[in-house]
């Protein structure tokens, strides 16, 4: 194979530039990596600069690994561990990969594991000869979590072998670098003047990545997942797939590319990895219990979670040949990405926003909006239309804490359909302020679904919050999300006693009214006159909540004997958009404005056709560049 020979290349290099003393034992690809494993790792430790020299002149990323031979025991690498670490790290499990020589070190404070400026971290690496990985145990307990990493340990050969085949691919030669022959196309498999099912194919002479793979929450026909039945595509010519963030409408079919072939990389955040994991496991829940055929099953769940290659905010990864990506905060929720392709050494610069937010909200920080080069801007149009404008972020609270106040006091219990990941943290930690202060009414905070499960996750990713959530977690010692005013929900018994209770806050997925506990607590609260519902999430056309949004007042739904019946809708509705995690049109006009360097075109999706299309306008006449606004099936030629 082609990639072998530059491999073999690349050998003859690092064995001319490293010293003979560090013993090389093997140079092997590990998916966007190059590992060199030595018998004496602790000279190229101490050689970092030479390292990062030679990393820069063969332009791929460098792993140290020792070799096999020289690791220490694990039961005195363990001793070792819990000597090297501090006591307030909290050190709360140690596992050993022996395929790749790793340590994971489990801690409740991994920040002391890795020490000022990595000081411990090396010393680490220096006594045992196993490569530290630090992970954070999840304040509150995860058994997404604990799943995703035990299906990473006990895949570690086979997930060795994929990282292998992978890194082949990556660096295989170029064949058609000249401008002269190159171009960039994209083809829109969904999501395109529509919102759902997002997926979209960047093609080069050499490479073809595809962005996003989602599902369209609100349809039941053939259009609920993507177009991908075109002649452009090809499951055996993908070389990457990029998910922006967790929404099953971005990354929900992904997993079905695993079950027909697909054996290429995955990228995103890792706390992207673990929520959509967890909204996959849910949605095949749900699928089965309401007697729906899922395109896919658990185990092609766990061969993504496997294929996975987690980057960081910044992190610069050869994807292909001629691409390299680069993601960074998108502000929509936890772990959301804006996508950067760097193409044919600088060529041509493509970014897509995926779901993004230009505005701070008390969770995220706002969108990143400076990148090194950039050509063509894809970005959501949720609110692209001319009155799509929300109230800001003060004014919302007031009206959400006004409503809820309001309904408590004449005896009524308000419902609040939030999706699982992020509303749900967003509203978490508003009411929590709220209700600390007593400037809202205690009463208890009912968590139902998937949110105590999708918030231990936060936990876990503290890194990716705002700096606000982070100082009162880190410096101030309160952490909103450990508050005992929310209760779990965990029963039908538990759900029976709300109903029958006295004034209370029910947080409940689905966001739209498309499945899970909200669609019960709906039938039963719905017909009361003193109750309120509260939507602080899009509705996207064909949901349940948006047929309530619009003013239906009778909804036919089955009862729990199976026949169908109308729900008298009397209950107050309430649409609160300043919670969004999509951007206003007014801020998706300042980002552009703010964006640097400014884009030469900009190609407008996510949102229905009128605001696609409005949006476009708008950008062609404020911003002055080329606009798009293609539908599904339609291929673009960037260059």
């Amino acid at each position: 194979m082609f990639s072998e020979k530059i491999l073999d290349e690349i050998t003859d290099l690092i064995h001319k530039e490293v010293p003979k003393d560090v013993q090389i034992t093997a140079i092997e690809f590990e998916g966007p990596e190059i590992a060199i494993y030595s018998k004496n790792p602790r000279v190229l430790m101490d050689y970092r600069e030479m390292v990062k020299d030679f990393a820069k002149k063969i332009k791929k990323r460098i792993v140290i690994r020792s070799d096999p031979s020289v690791r220490l025991d694990k039961e005195e690498a363990i001793s070792l561990i819990n000597e090297i670490c501090p006591e307030k790290a909290g050190v709360t499990s140690i596992n050993f990969d022996d395929n790749v020589g790793e340590v994971i070190i489990e801690a409740k404070k991994p920040g002391l594991v890795i020490g000022r400026n990595g000081l411990t971290l090396k010393e680490l690496t220096k006594a045992v000869l196993w490569r530290p990985s630090v992970v954070r145990t999840p304040p509150l307990t995860s058994k997404m979590i604990s799943g995703i990493r035990d299906v990473l340990k006990k895949g570690s050969v086979e997930r060795k072998k994929i990282m292998k085949n992978i890194g082949a691919r990556i660096h295989r030669p170029l064949y058609l670098k000249e401008e002269g022959n190159y171009y960039i196309r994209l083809t829109a498999f969904g999501g395109f003047k529509e919102v759902g099912r997002t997926a979209m194919l960047v093609q080069t002479p050499e490479s073809n990545v595809l962005i996003d793979c989602g599902i369209n929450v609100g349809s039941t026909n053939h259009s609920i997942y993507p177009q991908l039945d075109l002649p452009e595509f090809d499951i055996e010519d993908i070389d990457a797939v990029i998910i922006t963030h967790s929404h099953l409408d971005h990354q929900g079919f992904t997993p079905f590319l695993f079950k027909y072939g697909y054996k290429g990389p995955l990228y995103c955040t890792k706390a992207t990895r673990n929520l959509m994991t967890l909204l996959q496991l849910d949605y095949l829940d749900i699928s089965n219990r309401e007697g729906k055929i899922a395109p896919y099953g658990q185990k092609d769940v766990k061969k993504a979670v496997l294929h996975t290659i987690p980057l960081e905010f910044g992190e610069v990864t050869d994807i292909a040949p001629d691409i390299r990506l680069t993601l960074h905060n998108a502000g929509h929720i936890l772990g959301s990405s804006i996508v950067h392709l760097h193409i044919n050494d600088g060529m041509y610069n493509l970014a897509y926003t995926g779901d993004y937010k230009y505005g701070k909200t008390r969770l995220l920080e706002p969108a990143n909006y400076l990148f090194p080069r950039l050509e063509t801007l894809i970005i959501e149009s949720t609110y692209g239309g001319p009155s799509d404008n929300q109230p800001n972020r003060r004014e919302a609270e007031r009206i959400l804490v006004d409503s809820i106040n309001r309904t408590l006091q004449v005896g009524g219990k308000v419902l609040i359909p939030v999706l699982a990941v992020g509303r749900a943290q967003e509203l978490i930690i508003t009411i929590e302020e709220y209700m600390r202060k007593n400037i809202l009414m205690k009463v208890p905070v009912f968590i139902d679904g998937m949110i105590s499960e999708a918030t231990a996750i936060h936990t876990t990713h503290p890194e990716y919050l705002s700096r606000d959530v982070r100082d009162q977690i880190f410096h101030q010692g309160h952490n909103p999300f450990l508050s005992e005013i929310f209760e779990q929900v965990d029963s039908q018994n538990a759900r029976d006693d709300i109903y029958k209770g006295d004034p209370c806050i029910i947080m409940a997925t689905s966001g739209m009214l498309t499945g899970g506990p909200s669609v019960e607590y709906f039938k039963k609260l719905a017909p009361e006159e003193e109750n309120m519902m509260i939507f602080v999430s899009y509705q996207v056309e064909g949901t349940l909540g948006r047929k309530v949004q619009k003013g239906f007042r009778e909804i036919p739904m089955r009862d729990d004997d199976g026949k169908t019946r109308a729900v008298r809708v009397n209950m107050k509705i309430v649409t609160n958009e300043g919670f969004s995690g999509h951007s206003s049109r007014t801020q998706a006009i300042e980002y552009v404005r703010r964006m640097k360097p400014r884009p030469e075109r900009i190609i407008t999706c996510h949102g229905e056709e009128a605001k696609c299309n409005a949006l476009a306008s708008a950008f062609h006449k404020l911003i002055k560049c080329e606009t798009r606004s293609p539908q599904n099936l339609e291929t673009l030629r960037l260059k």
